[in-house]
């Protein structure tokens, strides 16, 4: 029963964000063996630069550059942010337009003392708006720090997730986070043997 209670606290802490030191663990949530490419989204620190040579070189997915290439996505966050994301990624082509019908030129421009100008007027001030629809959902401010998500890419669902809570952020220590997502990925990934 004690220790249901502490699986139990490490899991809220996770999910809200609170790390402890030297408390790492993932949660298994599918069945992995469909996933054969994946995307990673930039992360914190540059760890999906350091998370693309570990899973390169211990060949446990490839690694595409192209997300329409992928079957899941690596991501340090997930909520509306992370889905404007993969709306952004994913948007189906928009539609080819026909070409409009060139019209004949019926009159010459002016020329001379008499003629006008034709450059549009732009006003000495206009209103300011915010470029970004949701300037919350684009901030990384709610980014839990060590908590890595797999998500599949045409479902939207959380495949696998793992809390790893980094220890600093020079690149060795980002190197060693991604060392061990990695190995915590390698034993949840279930290939199905070959057969002689």
């Amino acid at each position: 029963m004690v220790t249901m209670k502490r699986v139990l606290v490490l899991v809220t802490l996770a999910f809200i964000g609170i790390s402890l030191p030297g408390v790492s663990f993932s949660i298994r949530a599918a069945d992995l063996t469909g996933i054969h490419s994946v995307y990673l989204l930039p992360m914190g620190g540059a760890l999906d630069q350091y998370l693309a040579n570990r899973l390169t070189s211990e060949h446990i997915f490839q690694v595409v550059t192209d997300p329409k290439l992928a079957d899941a996505v690596f991501t340090d966050r997930i909520g509306a942010a992370f889905e404007e994301k993969l709306e952004d990624l994913y948007a189906p082509p928009p539609p080819k337009e026909k070409p409009a019908p060139s019209e004949p030129a019926t009159t010459q421009a002016p020329t001379g003392p008499n003629r006008q100008s034709e450059q549009p007027v732009v006003p000495l001030f206009s209103e300011t708006a915010n470029k970004l629809s949701d300037p919350a959902a684009n901030s990384s401010f709610g980014r839990g720090k060590g908590t890595i998500f797999l998500v599949d890419r045409k479902s939207k669902q959380v495949l696998w997730s793992i809390y790893e809570a980094p220890k600093g952020t020079g690149s060795s220590q980002m190197d060693r986070s991604a060392v061990e997502i990695v190995n915590r990925l390698k034993r949840d990934v279930k290939r199905p043997e070959a057969k002689p």
